[in-house]
């Protein structure tokens, strides 16, 4: 973490400039949880993602000494086809307090409850995970008969699967990551559109907001210019970061935590009420885990309809920090994935609406 926080912090401080908006109040908050056993709520951070190294170019804005306390430092999210392709990647990913996450145009094991949603939401939360100290029901929510739950059995207490082949440390299990920070990109992909517009946000984001035992801080940014570092129409070589190019980051005012009145507070009331109905029609000896859930907190109407509710209030609240930087109104269906069909049905590439799409 300390040398890509360095090479990245002297590439965007060197060749390049990078401006900061409203980053002394977000150190505030991270000098208050530099003390993990302190910690009282987990981290969200979210924002557009607009080039295939936004993290970690957008880090640059960090002082250095932050870079050097990984246990205060960010986890995210990497596409599992992409940036865990071999050993060698691998290692230096997961060392970079990168998660595994499957795509599920492109991979069974991919969605909203695979097993790495799973570890996020208990990255954001506080052990122990287990309902009961007696033995746990295995979770086979992944399609997968052969999969256990890593806290479930001494043999995997460290790790877990996503696919039941692979092997992955869990980081939740130790008590450093307990209310950890994590970054994630909710469009899911790069998105570069000539008005700064955003794709619609995906729901995963939603589960790492109402499933933690409490609510996290939520700091909602926005991010300009990286794409002019490595745009997507960019010429060979196109490994090369470009330089002499001007970017920024805001951050916005923290939308989280438990305070009354706080959307995202009633929200989780909602979805405590509804896990609290669902939990009467199981055995004591069925109760779940963190992070893992029925198939009625899956696809039950209500727990649909609360994750994407929670999902259009984060996009709101990453639209307002756009408007604070100046930018004007987004068209409101810009935001639903009905109106996505108008890209062209492509899955990467130049669109039909001007923008280009990129899996990372």
């Amino acid at each position: 973490m300390g040398f890509v926080g360095t090479l990245t912090r002297a590439f965007m401080h060197g060749p390049n400039w990078q401006d900061a908006h409203g980053l002394d109040g977000f150190l505030e908050l991270l000098d208050k949880r530099a003390n993990v056993d302190g910690r009282k709520r987990g981290l969200i951070t979210v924002s557009n993602h607009i080039c295939v190294v936004d993290d970690p170019l957008i880090w640059g804005v960090l002082p250095l000494r932050y870079h050097f306390n990984p246990s205060n430092h960010r986890w995210s999210l990497g596409s599992y086809d992409i940036v865990f392709k071999n050993k060698a990647m691998s290692t230096f990913f997961v060392l970079g307090q990168v998660l595994p996450t499957h795509r599920l145009h492109k991979d069974p094991h991919g969605g909203p409850f695979q097993p790495t949603l799973r570890e996020a939401v208990r990255l954001l939360s506080r052990p122990p995970f287990s309902p009961t100290s007696s033995a746990l029901p295995v979770d086979r929510s992944f399609n997968s008969p052969d999969i256990s739950d890593p806290f479930s059995s001494p043999n995997h207490h460290f790790t877990y699967t996503t696919d039941g082949i692979d092997t992955f440390p869990a980081p939740s299990a130790y008590a450093t990551r307990q209310y950890s920070w994590i970054h994630i990109f909710p469009e899911g992909r790069v998105h570069q559109h000539p008005q700064k517009a955003m794709r619609y946000f995906k729901w995963g984001v939603a589960r790492l907001i109402l499933e933690p035992d409490v609510c996290p801080d939520i700091v909602p940014m926005w991010v300009e210019g990286n794409d002019e570092i490595m745009h997507e129409n960019r010429a060979a070589p196109r490994w090369l970061p470009r330089a002499g190019k001007r970017c920024g980051v805001w951050f916005g005012e923290n939308v989280g935590g438990e305070s009354e009145g706080n959307v995202f507070h009633e929200l989780r009331e909602r979805w405590r009420r509804l896990v609290e109905d669902e939990r009467r029609t199981r055995k004591p000896d069925q109760e779940l885990e963190v992070g893992v859930l029925s198939e009625e907190l899956k696809y039950g109407p209500e727990a649909m309809r609360l994750r994407e509710e929670c999902t259009m209030q984060v996009r709101g609240a990453v639209l307002r920090v756009r408007k604070e930087r100046g930018l004007p109104d987004e068209d409101p269906k810009e935001g639903l994935v009905e109106t996505w069909r108008a890209e062209g049905g492509k899955r990467e590439g130049q669109m039909d609406d001007g923008s280009l799409i990129k899996d990372t």
